[in-house]
């Protein structure tokens, strides 16, 4: 029996019923791994279709994570295992699919709660910036440190970071700044957040809920059920980072090319040891990646949902094909000796002919393995 995902279905006073979702690898702290994927969108496809299922919660085993990413080590072992040209399938499977999931959770018809609870990094909030109802506790640690891997923010990154204030979501991009829960309210990656200890009063409170027949009735009630519990929590929030460094960060990224916000990064003499960090991690991080990273924001502007996912997909595979993501994760999750060997060393070897090829498609026209999405 398969038990990376845990589910159930708790009834409600009205007989409906909430469905749960438990990612259940409280070891790796809950990275997602393919079959963690096809599993959960199984059962969002099945709890999508059952109208006695009212609202979804998904959650992580343990108190350290949520989920702490894509499980990018199995992936890794795909490309070098892989013999031949062309894109490696394993890849563009298990990105096709954690996309494909991705975006289930944006259009899902129902109420989806998830409870943020500790690290969220990578494809965790992927899955996070899907729900309708985002929930952080004061213990939540956002970030997407991909630079850092030399890969690029995917999860529908390119379409969520565009909806932040001053170019904060290309600061997060080339620096991979975490996030509290303060900044995630102020982002909006977060909705609501509650008490550490709060999980078994927000149980009680969904099985206490009188649901209606109707999606949006539903909705609203999650809402004031969830605004009622943060009400007293607010108080002990930490201090936001983004709220006290916006019009430096702004002032960053505003300086029309990366060549300028590179040289800013790194002749900034920052008194904030959070823009200390930012700075250090972009200066460490994979240049293509950073440079990937900046044409993306450029191109994705306009893009929908869907349209971010697809170019995303071109990108992973692509990337993957390349060394900087397999030697990123060698250095730091594999090896550990965090002395990535980056095929381009500076941003001046990144020609636009080098970054251009990330975002050529490797298949052919009407072949795109996301074609379907809406």
């Amino acid at each position: 029996m398969n038990d990376e995902v845990l589910f159930e279905e708790l009834a409600s006073s009205n007989g409906r019923r909430i469905g749960v979702a438990t990612l259940n690898a409280e070891k790796s702290l809950n990275a997602l791994t393919l079959g963690m994927i096809r599993l959960l969108d199984a059962q969002f496809q099945r709890w999508a279709a059952d109208d006695t299922i009212a609202c979804v919660l998904l959650r992580g085993a343990g108190e350290r994570a949520f989920c702490a990413g894509g499980d990018v080590r199995a992936v890794r072992d795909a490309i070098l295992a892989h013999h031949g040209d062309g894109p490696i399938p394993e890849v563009v499977t298990f990105f096709r699919e954690e996309y494909t999931l991705d975006h289930r959770l944006h259009t899902f018809p129902k109420p989806v709660i998830v409870w943020g609870h500790g690290i969220v990094m990578g494809g965790g909030l992927g899955l996070m910036v899907g729900a309708s109802h985002r929930v952080a506790t004061p213990a939540t640690r956002i970030a997407m440190p991909e630079i850092t891997i030399g890969l690029y923010p995917d999860v529908a990154g390119s379409w969520f970071l565009q909806r932040m204030p001053a170019k904060l979501g290309l600061f997060l991009g080339l620096t991979g700044a975490p996030l509290n829960a303060h900044d995630a309210l102020i982002v909006n990656l977060a909705d609501h957040v509650v008490a550490l200890d709060g999980y078994p009063e927000l149980l009680a409170r969904l099985t206490d809920t009188a649901w209606s027949d109707t999606a949006s009735a539903n909705h609203a009630a999650v809402t004031a059920l969830l605004n009622d519990m943060e009400c007293a929590t607010h108080a002990s929030l930490p201090m936001s980072n983004v709220e006290r460094q916006l019009v430096a960060i702004h002032r960053l990224m505003n300086r029309g090319s990366l060549a300028a916000v590179a040289q800013a990064l790194t002749d900034g003499h920052f008194d904030d040891p959070w823009l200390q960090a930012a700075a250090h991690s972009f200066a460490h991080g994979s240049p293509s990646s950073a440079a990937v990273t900046w044409e993306i924001y450029r191109r994705a502007k306009h893009l929908s949902l869907a349209e971010a996912l697809r170019m995303e997909l071109i990108l992973s595979v692509n990337f993957c094909s390349k060394p900087d993501f397999r030697e990123g994760v060698r250095a730091l999750l594999v090896d550990k000796d965090r002395q990535p060997q980056w095929s381009r060393k500076t941003l001046a070897e990144v020609d636009q002919a080098w970054v251009d090829s990330h975002f050529t498609a490797p298949w052919g026209d009407g072949e795109h393995p996301l074609a379907a999405l809406g």
